[in-house]
């Protein structure tokens, strides 16, 4: 990959990271205006598959192997 491959990953791993964020403001938030518990609770786990998600792309693009270079 070249520099500009990285650089898109990195915007879209941002985005993945921001909503996660948010998910986990608004989660707080709702929790503390006294909002209904599965909604809460929905934003909670949209926030861990959020996390889940960065991580996974994070390794299937930076810290993958090639199937070409596996290969002698």
């Amino acid at each position: 990959m070249n520099e500009e491959h990285f650089a898109e990953i990195e915007v879209v791993l941002l985005y993945v990271s921001e909503a996660r964020e948010r998910a986990e403001r608004t989660a707080s938030k709702l929790r503390k205006d006294g909002a209904d518990e599965h909604l809460v609770e929905a934003l909670r786990q949209a926030e861990e598959e959020l996390e889940q998600l960065g991580r996974t792309l994070m390794q299937r693009t930076y810290f993958a192997v090639p199937k070409k270079q596996l290969t002698l």
